[in-house]
């Protein structure tokens, strides 16, 4: 089992900067990619980055050469770094990490960003 616990959301107005970080505990051993989803109001969860093991990287069109997904394997933490923030990346915004057999989820973070 990984737990994996959020941090970072708030309110912001558009154009400003916002960074979110998980922190996963658990059975971190197991541990494949890990990433972040997004759920505004009324869509669909879709995916805003993932960063493997590795650290390769891929975003969602959206969020490209804005966003930016770091990784500290030794710390067993993933980071979301948002710059230029629009009021349509308003979501609740959840961790995700992938082992070998199951996904796992954080309890989400809402990101407000005003006009």
């Amino acid at each position: 089992q990984v737990q994996l616990v959020e941090s970072g959301g708030g309110l912001v107005q558009a154009g400003g900067s916002l960074r979110l970080s998980c922190a996963a505990s658990g059975s971190t051993f197991s541990i494949r990619a890990m990433g972040w989803y997004r759920q505004g109001p009324g869509k669909q969860r879709e995916l805003v980055a993932r960063i493997s093991s590795g650290g390769r990287t891929n975003y969602a069109d959206s969020v490209k050469d804005r966003f930016a997904i770091s990784r500290e394997n030794a710390k067993n933490t993933v980071s979301l770094q948002m710059n230029s923030l629009k009021p349509e990346d308003t979501a609740v915004y959840y961790c995700n990490c992938q082992t070998q057999v199951n996904d796992y989820w954080g309890q989400g973070t809402q990101v407000t960003v005003s006009f």
